[in-house]
């Protein structure tokens, strides 16, 4: 039986335009042989339509603005209005060291900063997607 390629929602919920980060996680995660969905800016509800719509595995959020946790909190809602509630959530870009636990108790399964490497990254969504580890990453 053919394994079924993992497909990754990409976005920026609201209208952020630093997308530097966001691209290049995007292209890593595509030469690691990822389906990449590239959503640029969209909000909590297109993000949440657009990862049922397309039956993704993974959302990754890129967010550089000072309300991380309202953006995760609204997509996190919408994801569960559509059934996704189970998805694999990564987030990345400016997050604050005392915002982890909340984010994390909210539902984020990965956070990933500029500390990281783009391997530690999609290892941590190859491991997660698999079945292999279900689990967080370092932080």
């Amino acid at each position: 039986m053919a394994q079924k390629n993992v497909k990754v929602l990409m976005a920026k919920p609201g209208v952020d335009g630093h997308y530097r980060g966001m691209l290049v996680v995007s292209m890593a995660l595509r030469n690691a042989g990822f389906e990449v969905i590239y959503g640029g800016n969209m909000s909590p509800p297109e993000i949440a339509s657009t990862a049922a719509q397309e039956d993704v595995d993974a959302v990754g959020l890129s967010l550089m603005t000072g309300d991380v946790k309202a953006w995760v909190a609204d997509t996190i809602d919408e994801l569960k209005k559509r059934d996704k509630g189970d998805v694999l959530l990564l987030l990345g870009g400016v997050i604050f060291e005392q915002d982890i636990p909340e984010l994390r108790a909210m539902g984020v399964n990965g956070i990933f900063t500029s500390r990281d490497s783009l391997d530690d990254i999609v290892e941590f969504v190859r491991r997660n997607t698999s079945g292999e580890i279900a689990g967080s990453s370092k932080r």
